[in-house]
Order: structure tokens, then sequence, then C-alpha cells
């Protein structure tokens, strides 16, 4: 077993602070508040051995120095980084893209995928499907093709079909139960019945790319439909007159939004107005990030657009629309904290638990029972190690004595 103590421990409640946390077999074991390696300790809960495991066994301890330790970051939109793409449908790319992503604490990636031809995506979910199996991805993200042309944002407009059911379950199939999430304007002939449609296969209806109206909103968050697919973006603006998905999404207890907290696809003021609306518990911290995220202002391919870097925001060519982000999940979770003044349990919560609840994983929070997935930041919440299921991944702390 291994004990991580000597750290400000961020639980779905409070932080313990000084805290600790045993892990062992790749699960957390128990947490825990004091000084477990000189005492006096607290268990919050009783400790648990893993099987096979001696409970009396001595366990290595390793100070974090009074470090930020939260649950390991859960991105649930994002299509690429570290200069690869998930949206290429190449293995190799995808593996790239989530090694630069867990780099910056993110330790369970869902790799989304954009507009493209039938076949293509086809491909694509075949080719990622056993990056699932692996453990390198958590699960494959359909953003289109049922998208709304007049908010296509950065997806080919050419490419874009009417919602079909059959068709939905022929990419279901190819990607072989790995697809968890599918966004759709519901308003589209056939939407509400790709919104059925999804859920009855199990995986989470998103809507997004929308121009539907507040009561076609409301209609398909009835229908199932769980997740506002990067609010306030790329669909029906809020209006006084006409509140549209927005209004919909922000007050129905039901559904998870998502919001791309980087400055650019929304003020300041109104992600943390989102934020106060929804809650923790209803916000999901995405990146959106795309191939240049991490890598130097210059041209890069989104699908297939084309796009422009320039100060880290990426727009296409055609038309300036924005293309995905530089984001990454690290400074998501600081500007939360630092710039909209979100208390650091709601923020982790937003960051890690609510997008890992959405998806039904067994990660996202520092529990007994979850797996081991934790990033550990400094004071100024940058990254300083990151550990995947009870193995260090990212510059692991120095050992203290062990005991």
């Amino acid at each position: 077993m291994t004990v991580l103590a000597n750290a400000r421990v961020v639980t779905p409640e409070r932080v313990l602070s000084p805290g600790w946390v045993r892990i062992g077999e790749g699960r957390i074991a128990a947490v825990g508040t004091g000084d477990p390696i000189r005492g006096p300790a607290t268990d919050l809960e009783p400790p648990v051995a893993p099987p096979g495991a001696d409970p009396s066994g001595a366990a290595r301890a390793v100070d974090l120095g009074g470090a930020w330790l939260l649950p390991g970051l859960v991105d649930m939109h994002v299509h690429g980084g570290g200069g690869a793409s998930y949206t290429s449908g190449d293995a190799d790319e995808a593996r790239a893209a989530a090694a630069f992503h867990r780099s910056h604490g993110t330790t369970t990636t869902m790799a989304s995928l954009v507009t493209a031809e039938l076949d293509d995506l086809e491909r694509s979910v075949r080719a990622l499907a056993p990056l699932v199996d692996e453990g390198v991805l958590c699960g494959l993200h359909l953003e289109g093709p049922y998208l709304s042309p007049s908010h296509a944002g950065a997806h080919d407009p050419a490419l874009l079909r009417t919602p079909n059911t059959a068709e939905l379950d022929r990419l279901l199939h190819a990607a072989d139960g790995t697809v968890r999430m599918v966004t759709v304007a519901p308003e589209l002939p056939g939407g509400m019945e790709l919104v059925r449609r999804t859920v009855e296969t199990g995986a989470v209806a998103a809507i997004g790319h929308t121009d539907a109206t507040y009561d076609q909103a409301r209609a398909a968050f009835d229908l199932g439909a769980r997740v506002a697919t990067h609010l306030h973006n790329a669909m029906r603006p809020l209006h006084h007159r006409d509140p549209g998905p927005v209004a919909a999404a922000l007050e129905d207890d039901r559904v998870t939004v998502e919001l791309i907290n980087d400055g650019v696809h929304l003020h300041d003021a109104i992600a943390a107005l989102a934020f106060r609306i929804a809650g923790p518990a209803r916000t999901a911290l995405v990146t959106d990030a795309m191939a240049a995220a991490g890598m130097p202002d210059g041209a890069y391919d989104l699908g297939s657009m084309k796009a422009r870097v320039e100060h880290g925001i990426a727009r296409l060519l055609d038309g300036g629309s924005i293309a995905g982000s530089t984001l990454t999940m690290d400074v998501a979770l600081r500007r939360a904290v630092q710039l909209l003044g979100i208390p650091m349990v709601d923020a982790a919560g937003a960051a890690a638990t609510t997008p890992a609840g959405v998806l039904g994983l067994r990660t996202g929070a520092i529990e007994r029972g979850l797996d081991a997935d934790l990033v550990v930041l400094d004071d100024e919440l940058g990254v300083r190690a990151v550990m995947v299921q009870g193995a260090w991944v990212s510059s692991p702390p120095r050992d203290a004595a062990a005991r």
C-alpha cells in the first residue's frame, strides 16, 4: 500500500488539511485527516485492505508537503491536443493526445469526433474502440453529424445530416459499445427520435449545435437528454422573449451543462453565472480542445476543416468561427478558482466528479473504493504529479520515510 500524506485533500464535501489517502491495488482504500506518518490520524472511513493484501502490512508514505490533492480530472469533450487529434481516427495520434492531456492532470478522457462522412466516422470509431478497452480513453463522443446548419460552428456544413436512427445504430455497432455520448440538434426532423434511440442504447444523449426553442429543448430533456453540449456556444442564444435551450438546460435539475472556461468561448461573468445557477453537481468543465492545445500558433486541422491559431485562439480560415480551443483541464480548473471565484471543492467537482457521474465511471472523487486517479497541484494550482489507478504517470513526488 501507499499513503499520500500531508496534503490538502479535496473530497466531495470539504478540504482535509492536513489529509491523507491510502491506496492499494489501484484503488482508494481509505481517506483521513491528521498525520498518518507521525500521528495522530483519523480515518474518515474504515481502512479497507484490497483483496489478497495483508491489512497489517507496512505502507509506503509519500509526504506531499502541503500540496493540493485532487481527483484526477475528467474531460468529457475533447478533440485532441499536443499536436495530435482524435478526429483523425488514428490510434497512435489518439494515444499521443491522451498522453498530452494526462500530463495536465486529465486522467480520464472521452474522445470527441466531429462531423464527417458516415464511412469515415465508422472507420474512426472502429479504430478508436480498442483504446477504450485498453483504458487510454473512457469512451467516444459523436459530436455530429446530426447538427443544425445554422449553428454548425467548426463543423463542415456540407457534411451535416438529418438525424437517422438506422445510421446511428450502424455507428454504435461499429463502435462496439464504446460510444458514451451523442450530441444532436433535437429540433431537426428525426431529432427527437434520435434522442430517444440514444437513450435506449445506454449512451448519454446531449443537445448542442442547436437552434431548438425552449419548448423543443425541454421536450428533448423529457425524452432523456441529459447534457447541454458547451452551453451558450453554437446554440440559439438566451433572449428575454426567446429563452431557448440555455434557459431550458439551466433550469432543469436533470441536465448537466458543459462550460468551456477559457475566457474565449465564454465571458468570465457568463461562465460564473452559469456555474452559480447549475451548481457544481450539474456543471462539467470541458476543454473542447483540438490538436493545437499545448502547441505553437499556426495552421491546424479540425476534422475536415482548416483552422489557424493566433495567440492561442483557434478560428476557421473560412468564416472565422471559433474552432475548438487550446485549453487544458488544469487551466480550466485554475481559472474557475482564481478568476471566477469558485471554491476549490466545487471546482474539483465540476472538473472531475460531475463528468465522471454523467458517464457512469468509477473515478472522479477521492472516496474509498474508487479508482486511485489523482492529481497533485502546487499552491498556484499547477500540476506537480499525476497518478492513474495507483501508479504515478507524471513526476512522482519524493517519498517520505516508509512506515
